[in-house]
Order: C-alpha cells, then structure tokens, then sequence
C-alpha cells in the first residue's frame, strides 16, 4: 500500500473483540491498569501497521524540524493510544479521573450568550473528546458533535454503549452534505455549540491547499462554507493531552461572522483556511505528539468539485 493512500481507506485499528477487551481491562481493571495495556498495544500498532509508522515518522521530521527516531514513532502512537483509552473514562466517569485545565472558556461562554449557536473547530488532534468535560461545567450548554460514525464503528458502538445521551447529540457525518447542514442549522438556531473537526477531508470533499509544517497542504473548505451559510460565531478548540491525566482544552474565537463573498470566494476561503492552519501548526509546536492524522496528510490531490457538494452550496446560498 502507498503512503499517500487516502485515509478513509484504511481500517479501524483493531475490532470489536479488541475494543470490547480495551473496555473490559479500563473499566474493570481500573485506568492504571488500562494504561499499562498500552504498551503492548503501542508496539503491536507499530510492527503491524507500516503506512501509519511511516506517515508518523514523516510528520514529526515536519514538526520537530529533525530526523527523529523510531522510539519517537513509538511514542507517538502511544501517546494516541492514551487519548483513546481516556475516552472510554471521559464517558464513563467524566472529567474526575482528569485534571483539565482550561483556557478562553469565558471567551466561548459569551458567545454562547448571544443565543445564535457556535461552531466549535477542532482538530484530529490531543483529545477532542476531552471537550465534553465542559459538559458538566456548563450544564445548560447544548453541545452537539459532527462525527463520522462509519469510519470507527466498533469505537462509536463503544461510546454510545458507554454514554448512550452523548450518543445521541452525535450529527453523523456519514450523511449527505444537505443533512448534515440542515442538522446543523437547526442546533444552532437553539443556541447548542456545534464541534467538528477541520483539518481532515474526506474522499469526496473540495480541498483547497495552504502553507502548512513547511509545505502546502489540502483542508477542507466545508466547513468554512458552513460557517459562512449559519452566520455564528466560529471558536477555535485545541484539547492537548498533557501526559498522565492531564489535558489542556483551549478555546480561540476566530470570527463571530464568517463573510465568503461570492466574487472574492477563493481568496476569502485561503484566508480563513491559512488563518486555521496557523493556529493548528501552533499547538502542534506546543505539543508535537498529539497531532494524531496517521497518512501522509500533504499528498493527497485536491478533488473536482463533487456534485453533492456543490448542491449544498447552492441549497444554502453560498
């Protein structure tokens, strides 16, 4: 397999067998326990799994500006395997096994304020699951997820056994484009946060290239074209796993109204999207083993626009 296959068409790491006994050790076990499991499972990912020992390898010489060593791979996908781990203890008990500390939150509660909606940006990146903590901070917060449920489905059966009302706020992004905005729209206009992921596209999507650990790279501009047609207020969030049981949630706002002129749309959406990258490049610096997208994220060619992309943008004016 090439190294610049296209991330959808990898499997899931492991099965439901292997997750249901990650689940059984963490649970059971306790998430001492859980994490001495990691060590094995770390070392079977990086003997089994080439193209994403490979793609790691290729990303941290970006990130750390050096030839790193096989132990820093190892370390890698350790460091993924814990976040996955802590998934499983975020949903089952919350955020008290963890010590989160969290930056911009009052930025994001005014914004919440205004009663609009926000979207919330991530990244594949620390732990995005790690947001859910300001659940029980913010009770009164709806918090919606866009997740792919198709791409993980032993994790996502997983999860919702675990957490069946966190379940249920999911915005399955294996739907057509139309649904997913139209689901989004209606979160918004009840003033719930809604939070995706932005620095991956998917197979079908339009990818427009910008700078990004020294070379261009392709980001998806659904999401922008989304923020644009909802007109809320877009917050960038970074969740960096610290180590042990800490976690770092950030929150940046980057625009309380995304403009996307129909004359100007292209250079309006490299700006947005070379602002995004940034930010992500940032935090990446900051905390270079957290960045968790194992493919060679800059070789992929930018796709023709795809008709069901294309319907959205008319379907919503942009």
């Amino acid at each position: 397999m090439s190294t610049n296959e296209h991330w959808q068409s990898r499997p899931e790491g492991g099965g439901h067998f292997a997750i249901w006994l990650i689940r059984t050790i963490a649970l059971y076990g306790g998430r001492r326990v859980g994490r001495l499991c990691l060590y094995p499972i770390t070392l079977y990912f990086y003997l089994r799994r080439g193209p994403e020992r490979l793609a790691s390898k290729q990303y941290l010489q970006r990130a750390l500006g050096q030839p790193v060593s096989q132990w820093q791979v190892i370390k890698h996908i350790h460091c993924f395997a814990a976040t996955i781990l802590d998934r499983i203890f975020l949903l089952a008990h919350g955020e008290k096994p963890f010590e989160i500390e969290t930056h911009g939150l009052d930025l994001l509660d005014q914004r919440v304020a205004l009663g609009r909606g926000v979207l919330l940006f991530g990244s594949h990146q620390g732990s995005f699951e790690a947001l859910r903590a300001i659940g029980a901070r913010r009770p009164g917060m709806p918090l919606r997820v866009v997740l792919d449920k198709q791409k993980t489905p032993a994790m996502t059966e997983l999860l919702e056994a675990l957490a069946p009302d966190v379940g249920k706020c999911v915005i399955d992004a294996a739907q057509d484009g139309t649904s997913i905005a139209l689901a989004m729209a209606e979160a918004c206009q009840n003033g719930a946060v809604v939070a995706m992921l932005a620095d991956r596209g998917r197979g079908h999507e339009v990818l427009r290239r910008t700078e990004f650990l020294g070379s261009p790279a392709p980001f998806p501009i659904s999401p922008w074209l989304l923020a644009h047609t909802l007109q809320v207020p877009v917050v960038l969030c970074f969740g960096l796993y610290l180590g042990g049981n800490r976690y770092r949630l950030i929150f940046e706002p980057l625009s309380d109204r995304v403009e996307i002129p129909r004359h100007n749309r292209g250079p309006a959406l490299d700006a947005l999207i070379a602002l995004y990258a940034q930010r992500l490049e940032h935090y990446i610096h900051v905390a270079p083993y957290n960045w968790f997208n194992f493919y060679d994220f800059w070789q992929d060619a930018p796709p023709a626009a795809e008709p069901a992309v294309a319907a959205v943008v008319e379907r919503f004016g942009v």
